[in-house]
């Protein structure tokens, strides 16, 4: 790994609040618009590739997705537990996330390139392996790597705020771009050259942030790129791991990252069968993205005015509420297409601020952790939000799986019957609604912001 590129300096106090510029913000943005590449691919296209291309049962599929996102929640402690048990010059999570890179590459061309001459179960066992390994390891290596770099790379909290901004900005313009990509790709070269061309982007955005950035937090030396650095000694994971279980943020940290991702993967995951179903046009897709994606990309400018002026909870607060209208809107839209943008939008504007503050809490976490029990593990507290995450896009996507499944859908039939088409548009609005406000109550109890000032006194960090 080369020597990072992207420096600053401080100008007095210590290196570890140093404020980040908006190149280092932008490298990092970078690398979560690579791994949203992989995620687009997975929660829009996997399902239905899977079903209609691959010919595999949806229920298997279901199953198959809850399964490996419960095996993920034991590769994410033991990756957690690995970064925060790293030394090197390059600091702890950058290694990791250089690692991931190529790995994401043999992971997307693998998983959507299922054999097509092999028996169900064959090709369901192929399903799982290639699934475990893209979801279970590389993204687990990468998620947690790249939330635990945010809380390495300063501990000035605007700074944090606006480097979370400008990920979630850049993850959601380049899923947009991603997913329009895809569909054109899909169509004109198929899922082999598809698969080739998406690995390859990811990649290259991944190894991005951990070429060019440089930790800061927990670095015994001036510059953790130096020659001289010294490890600093690091706790046991059997005295992390008590100490993070304490942490009530943790906990509430993964319960949103569960309920985010859980919201987005089931809506994202059943807007291909709506269009498909419901509106006999699968070209409306293009134009869901566009609504999914766009809005939710502006309201993000946003979120550094209103986290110094209101606070991240209340932003994400009034997130939730717009989620919840929207989700009623597509619930009781059926073929109206102007509120199914409408309420597509509203969804989009709110889910901005969700992910940009999950990203923000997790490195705040992290500070609590270490001020309340006195052990820092950026790794581990960031793996609550991979947990959430992986927990979130697995049942979000078995949902939608499990119930064409229930009610018979079948990819071969000319025209649907009522009961696939009243559970498509159930899966695509009202279940979205219901989980919202659960997601409502998790944000207002995520307190941890209060804490912060005194966090800072206590620990020395002006």
């Amino acid at each position: 790994m080369s020597s990072p590129v992207l420096d600053t300096t401080t100008s007095g106090g210590s290196s570890e609040m140093i404020r980040l510029s908006w190149l280092q913000k932008i490298s990092y943005g970078l690398g979560a618009g690579g791994g949203n590449v992989m995620n687009t691919l997975l929660a829009t296209f996997l399902l239905a590739y899977y079903t209609d291309t691959a010919g595999i049962v949806a229920a298997s599929i279901g199953t198959m997705f809850v399964v490996c996102r419960f095996l993920d929640g034991i590769t994410n402690f033991v990756m957690g537990s690995l970064i925060d048990n790293t030394h090197s010059r390059f600091g702890k999570a950058r290694p990791w996330l250089f690692a991931s890179a190529p790995l994401m590459l043999v992971g997307i061309v693998a998983i959507m390139n299922v054999p097509m001459g092999w028996s169900e179960t064959a090709k369901l066992i192929y399903a799982y392996v290639s699934y475990l390994f893209l979801n279970g390891i590389v993204a687990t290596m990468f998620g947690i790597s790249h939330n635990a770099l945010l809380a390495r790379l300063t501990r000035d909290v605007d700074s944090r705020n606006d480097a979370s901004m400008v990920s979630s900005v850049l993850n959601n313009v380049i899923g947009l771009a991603a997913g329009i990509l895809i569909t054109w790709l899909q169509l004109s070269m198929g899922w082999f050259f598809t698969s080739i061309v998406l690995g390859i982007l990811t990649a290259v955005l991944i190894l991005i942030p951990s070429v060019t950035l440089q930790e800061k937090v927990g670095m015994s030396g001036p510059n953790s790129a130096d020659e001289t650095f010294q490890k600093t000694p690091q706790p046991s994971l059997k005295e992390q791991l008590p100490a993070v279980l304490k942490n009530r943020y943790f906990w509430l940290s993964l319960l949103l990252g569960t309920l985010i991702l859980f919201v987005n993967a089931n809506a994202i995951g059943a807007q291909i069968f709506y269009c498909t179903v419901i509106l006999h046009d699968p070209g409306f897709m293009t134009v869901l993205l566009m609504a999914g994606q766009i809005p939710g990309i502006l309201v993000l400018f946003l979120m550094p005015y209103c986290a110094r002026r209101f606070s991240k909870r209340a932003f994400m607060a009034a997130g939730a509420v717009l989620m919840i209208a929207g989700f009623a809107l597509t619930g009781i839209a059926e073929t109206n297409t102007l509120l199914i943008i409408v309420g597509t939008v509203l969804r989009s504007i709110g889910l901005g601020p969700m992910f940009a503050g999950l990203y923000a809490f997790s490195a705040d976490s992290a500070d609590y952790g270490e001020w309340k029990y006195g052990i820092r593990s950026e790794g581990l507290t960031a793996s609550a939000q991979s947990i959430g995450s992986q927990i979130g896009i697995g049942f979000g996507s078995a949902a939608t799986a499990w119930i064409l499944a229930a009610v018979g859908y079948d990819p071969t039939a000319p025209v649907q019957s009522d009961a696939v088409v009243s559970a498509i548009q159930f899966d695509f609005g009202w279940m979205g609604f219901f989980f919202s406000i659960v997601l409502l109550v998790g944000v207002l109890l995520m307190t941890v912001e209060k804490y912060l000032p005194e966090i800072h006194a206590s620990l020395g960090y002006r």
